[in-house]
């Protein structure tokens, strides 16, 4: 993945609000475009990508439970009938996979698939890379406190959101 350089960062405040800001949308507009690539590569749309998301991180949180169409409708703001959709192109794909709940039939867990997981490894190993290189470049100190930051972002985000 080509390197672009940050945007520069208003003069009178590099720590200020503004180039806060600017970084973040920067970031933000780069993850977007690498998932888009992502999708258009795997032939799916960019809520699919989103969705797949979602679905990774219910198999990494233990408490929350596996992933179930009605949470990840609910989490993304989507309807059933586009929920639907896309989970049957994710599925067609290979990216996921619908697994009934052993306790109640009609309940259907939603899970990363084995080969949507290797796909995604690879494609999003240059960004690993690159993560890896950056964090290389900090002290523990450090990116304990961009680990506390992001933490915080992410808390207010959900709050906006919610």
């Amino acid at each position: 993945m080509p390197s672009t350089p940050p945007p520069p960062l208003p003069c009178d405040d590099p720590i200020g609000l503004q180039s806060f800001a600017v970084l973040l949308r920067a970031m933000n507009a780069e993850f977007n475009r690498i998932a888009q690539e992502f999708a258009q590569a795997q032939g799916l749309h960019l809520t699919d990508v989103q969705a797949l998301i979602a679905v990774l991180d219910a198999d990494r949180d233990q408490e929350a439970g596996p992933m179930t169409p009605g949470r990840l409708g609910a989490r993304m703001n989507l309807t059933s009938g586009a929920v639907t959709a896309c989970l049957d192109r994710l599925e067609k794909t290979g990216h996921i996979r619908r697994v009934r709940a052993a306790d109640d039939r009609r309940v259907v867990h939603v899970h990363y698939a084995k080969a949507g997981r290797e796909a995604a490894r690879e494609y999003f190993r240059p960004l690993a890379q690159s993560t890896d290189a950056a964090r290389a470049r900090f002290s523990p100190d450090e990116l304990h406190t961009v680990v506390r930051f992001l933490s915080e972002m992410n808390d207010q985000l959900s709050r906006i959101r919610s």
